[in-house]
């Protein structure tokens, strides 16, 4: 391979029992977004299950799959690859020489171990959500791993022999035999049995699927996967559902991959018995997983400790935005006007303010419908449904956007928020007009409540920026906050 420059595209390739995965990384490093993503069906845990060994037909083809991938990441100059083999090759008894394939590809491959995989799927679940707080249920096609996390640690895991391959071969055998065969894993983990009522962070492309379906079946305004809620009592309908559907039905529904069609029921039938045995709160579909958490571990303390959202919407504004550094000040100069609020809440005004200055180089009239569009579709990390439409509501506002166009994410905010982003929009609004993009401005011109009343402190040099506009758009704001200017 050429020798590498010093790029900040970092590759993965996941060597799964399912598929075999190149993912080609960029943006922020604590809040990574994807360039590119290429997988291949190569099933070697199918040869393991049934003989013990991989496959030499599927072994062939992976090897085929690898060496285009050595060569595009050559190609892409890639500044970091790692390149991580499960449990399919684990298994496998002719896994050494499979390794030493890849070797001979250029490829500088590490085989994880059960512990290893568990561990690094559960600082994947960390890197999106830093404060989750429950277990971690990482479905592969060769195992299933289960990790406890919380206050950003991994602190118990354990590998199962039960990947999604092995669901169907137990189903088969009557409804109670997936249960009974989890329930005798389940009654010798110990620190599983406190895991009652919390959260199951789902990670690996068969829950997403099964995750698509149940978007679908609840006709969710904003479809999006990351972070997406499944309910525990909609379990059993998932299951039932999955279990009767045609799979042309399945492969109908947006955005299903077809190589998980066939499942899609196996994954509902284990949720479900998982739900049964461990009775957790919710479950929590996770876009990261395994390959961004080697990505999180190689960060450095400092990195690791940045809030994703905020670290993925500083890069955007960085990259994007008019005025360096705009956004930061904007965020600093709203806390006079929001003093106290909630951390959750907080971390959205501060995502909100680093946007806003994003949008202005589209057409004027659609300003607010492009940093709508910005906040629901964009690849920001940390962050579900609600959280988006929060942000939409804001930036929508931000730039005099009025009406009804949010009204179908309406479901998805509580009114009280809806007006308290509405409300953010507007401050943001007022600050785009009295400093003009300038962070200068924000950070010498003082805005705070004063019993029922918002004030403007301006220092003598900055006098003149105090104009008509900007007096109605500080009152407009104080009107939405039921005070006076």
């Amino acid at each position: 391979m050429n020798e590498k420059q010093n790029t900040n595209r970092r590759a993965i390739i996941d060597i799964g029992s399912n598929s075999i995965r190149l993912v080609v990384y960029g943006g922020a490093p604590r809040s990574p977004i994807v360039l590119y993503n290429e997988k291949f069906s190569a099933g070697l845990g199918r040869g393991v299950l049934a003989t013990g060994a991989l496959d030499a037909a599927a072994s062939e083809a992976a090897l085929g799959a690898l060496a285009r991938y050595a060569v595009l990441v050559d190609l892409m100059d890639a500044g970091s690859l790692q390149v991580a083999a499960t449990a399919a090759v684990r298994d496998a008894s002719n896994g050494a020489e499979f390794l030493q394939a890849i070797i001979a590809l250029g490829l500088p491959v590490k085989l994880l171990s059960g512990d290893e995989e568990a561990i690094t799927s559960g600082f994947g679940v960390i890197a999106a959500l830093p404060d989750a707080d429950g277990i971690v249920v990482d479905l592969g096609g060769g195992s299933m791993e289960l990790v406890r996390i919380s206050g950003g640690q991994v602190h118990d895991y354990i590998s199962l022999p039960l990947g999604i391959l092995r669901v169907a071969e137990l189903t088969a055998k009557g409804p109670a035999k997936l249960a009974k065969y989890i329930q005798q894993f389940v009654s010798e983990i110990p620190w599983l049995w406190h895991a009652n009522d919390l959260p199951l962070y789902l990670v690996g492309g068969s829950w997403r699927a099964l995750a698509r379906l149940h978007l679908a079946m609840t006709h969710a305004p904003l479809p999006v996967i990351g972070n997406h809620i499944i309910p525990r009592g909609d379990a059993a309908m998932l299951a039932e559902r999955a279990k009767k559907m045609e799979r042309a039905e399945l492969r109908a529904i947006a955005s299903m991959p077809s190589s998980r069609v066939d499942l899609v029921p196996d994954a509902a039938a284990l949720l479900l018995s998982l739900v049964d045995i461990i009775s957790p709160s919710k479950m929590v579909v996770c876009a990261f997983g395994l390959r961004e958490g080697l990505l999180y571990r190689a960060l450095n303390e400092e990195q690791k400790a940045q809030d994703p959202l905020i670290a993925g919407a500083r890069h955007v504004a960085e990259k994007s935005g008019r005025f360096a550094g705009y956004g930061d000040a904007l965020a600093r100069w709203l806390t006079g006007l929001f003093p106290g609020e909630k951390p959750a809440l907080l971390r959205l005004r501060h995502a909100a303010c680093l946007l806003a200055d994003i949008s202005w180089s589209s057409n004027p009239e659609f300003r607010a419908l492009s940093s709508e569009e910005l906040a629901l579709h964009g690849n920001w990390v940390g962050i579900n449904a609600s959280d988006r439409a929060i942000l939409a509501t804001a930036l929508y506002a931000s730039f005099g956007g009025r009406g009804t166009d949010l009204a179908s994410f309406g479901e998805l905010i509580e009114p009280h928020i809806s007006q308290r982003a509405i409300i953010w929009g507007l401050a943001i609004r007022l600050g785009h007009r009295l400093s003009g993009g300038a962070p200068a401005a924000l950070d010498q011109v003082k805005i705070k409540v004063d019993g029922d009343k918002i004030v403007l402190k301006f220092p003598p040099a900055l006098a003149a920026l105090d104009t008509p506009s900007v007096r109605g758009r500080l009152a407009r704001l104080a009107e939405a906050m039921k005070l006076s200017s």
